[in-house]
């Protein structure tokens, strides 16, 4: 979501793509910390702006309790950052593809139970 903010291809144009076929899922952790990145680089109404725009295209996703062990349990086997085990825990509940260029999870996609699309071009 970052890379598509950013414009940053073809990470951006990807994003887009799915943003206009279908409502993906998202953590609110995501979202949170793409509202914080937004805030700290373009300030706090941006980043209002911002998240308003993202949650009326995404299917917004209030981790419970299964997911929260479901996110330990990744962190505790795989050295990925905690708001990208939300991301990774979202796509594996909704059976969906995971779309990241993060190298952190690219790198151990064979060991997720989602697929992962790397969106590094």
């Amino acid at each position: 979501m970052l890379a598509w903010l950013d414009g940053d291809e073809p990470a951006a144009g990807v994003v887009e793509d799915v943003l206009n076929g279908s409502r993906p899922a998202m953590s609110w952790t995501n979202l949170v910390e793409v509202h914080y990145r937004v805030a700290r680089d373009h300030g706090q109404l941006e980043a209002d702006r911002t998240l308003s725009d993202i949650r009326s295209r995404v299917k917004e996703e209030l981790p419970g309790i299964s997911t929260m062990r479901a996110v330990a349990g990744l962190k505790a086997k795989h050295p990925i950052a905690l708001a990208d085990c939300f991301a990774i825990a979202a796509a594996e509940a909704n059976g969906a593809d995971l779309f990241t260029g993060d190298p952190e999870i690219v790198d151990r996609a064979d060991d997720l139970h989602c697929a992962v699309v790397d969106l590094r071009g």
